[in-house]
């Protein structure tokens, strides 16, 4: 062996880790571990030895003087006092690409639909890209959703955070499934984050169906799965959706719901010990909130990103922190009532407490005016509802009232839809316009 090939052989030789650095796993409290013996960083991924040899992955989430706090991705089974904690030696990327499309995946990007491995070829960021505020481009065309009520009345532009907020069981998730089926956006990135685990497959294929699977990317984190599972699925839907925004495509990111993800958030934060806050909620989720929805929205590229959260208000209180805390830093909200709902009237879009932020900057006039006249004799008419069936109202009285008891049959059925049935926002405008001409 040449001189000069036995250097380059030691110098390799030294280069080589003759030990591995592990620490101890000291204590396993509910889902949060705690490990002694080694220097890890938080959002630093590790792997956990189990006692029959096999690895879990977890990440770090905290720590207490020389007591380093982890929370596993997947529910801890087999662990066993002392057991070994090794970092991650190398973290990868997860590949994404225009491959994606028609896939279901989890928190991880692993691939839920048996389907084979996933292809891609620019990697994901670790953490969620924030938009420089100055870099944004301002909502300025509408956005088609396929449903007639939010394309007439509440109109959204593409690049506008709107939030959908309902109790449970009024029917988010099948008003859900019809904008992803109807909507006129390229790439359509759906977050089932929390929710019941047998929603996924009847949402895949009752409410998508092939058409709508074909243009859409789903990321499922059931209410089984633990709540850093829910955390990181959550971002994985911006981190994709904001992928195919900078290939100048318009992407239309669906969350449900934004309240599983605050809740995941409150588990982790009350295990970690910070103190409870409004509604037993600490202050890191309510931080949470304002960090996701802005990552969302318009960048410099020619690419959209419109982004659509279900906020699940408890007893249908609309005060609820969460609904009162996405209120005020989305571009919109759009209430559903039991009481439609329970009515029959769906879908059960209560109008009067709805509002799009963006309409008036991309509508024209006429779409405006004809929405606010809608909205007028609707409230006038839901007013004066509980006093017709007693005689309390006399006809002639008010010509305002007398118009909204006229219209108001034909705006009822202007604002419901059939679940198989999409309305396109041209014939949309129409009908509004002849809606408000008639009366």
């Amino acid at each position: 062996m040449h001189k000069l090939d036995f250097e380059q052989a030691l110098k390799s030789i030294e280069n080589i880790n003759l030990a591995r650095v592990a620490g101890r796993l000291v204590r396993v409290n509910g889902l949060l571990l705690e490990c002694v013996g080694c220097v890890l960083a938080v959002g630093q991924l590790c792997r956990i030895e189990s006692h029959d040899g096999s690895m879990m992955d977890a990440q770090v989430v905290g720590f207490d003087h020389e007591i380093t706090h982890l929370m596993p991705f997947k529910h801890p089974v087999g662990l066993i006092a002392g057991a070994k904690v090794y970092p991650a030696e190398k973290e990868e990327s997860v590949l994404v690409g225009m491959q994606w499309l028609g896939r279901v995946v989890n928190g991880l990007g692993e691939p839920l639909d048996q389907k084979g491995k996933l292809q891609g070829e620019t990697p994901l960021p670790r953490h969620i890209a924030q938009i420089h505020p100055l870099t944004r481009r301002s909502v300025d065309e509408p956005l088609d959703v396929g449903v007639r009520a939010i394309n007439g009345l509440l109109t959204i532009g593409k690049g506008q955070r709107v939030g959908l907020m309902a109790g449970s069981g009024v029917g988010k998730s099948v008003l859900l499934g019809m904008i992803t089926r109807y909507t006129r956006a390229d790439v359509v990135v759906v977050g089932l984050i929390g929710e019941r685990g047998r929603e996924v497959k009847e949402f895949i294929e009752h409410s998508l169906g092939e058409s709508g699977l074909a243009k859409s990317v789903i990321v499922a984190a059931p209410a089984d799965e633990s709540p850093l599972m829910r955390l990181k699925a959550t971002e994985l839907c911006h981190a994709i959706a904001s992928y195919y925004r900078d290939r100048g495509l318009d992407v239309l990111l669906l969350v449900d719901s934004l309240t599983r993800y605050a809740m995941a958030q409150r588990e982790i934060a009350l295990s970690l010990g910070e103190p409870p806050a409004t509604k037993g909620y600490p202050p890191s989720a309510f931080g949470l909130i304002p960090k996701l929805v802005e990552s969302a929205g318009n960048s410099e590229g020619q690419g959209t990103m419109t982004a659509i959260y279900t906020v699940l208000a408890e007893g249908d209180d609309q005060q609820d922190p969460i609904v009162d805390c996405a209120r005020a830093v989305l571009d919109g909200h759009i209430v559903l009532s039991r009481q439609l709902a329970e009515a029959g009237h769906y879908p059960a879009i209560d109008i009067s407490q709805s509002i799009s932020r963006c309409m008036s900057q991309i509508v024209t006039n006429d779409h405006q005016r004809a929405a606010r006249t809608v909205k007028q004799l609707y409230g006038e008419y839901m007013n004066i509802k509980p006093m017709l069936p007693l005689g309390g109202y006399v006809a002639g009285s008010d010509p305002l009232v007398d118009r909204a008891v006229g219209i108001a049959p034909a705006i009822h059925h202007y604002l419901q839809q059939e679940v198989g049935f999409g309305a396109t926002l041209e014939n949309t405008i129409e009908d509004l316009q002849s809606l408000v001409q008639r009366s």
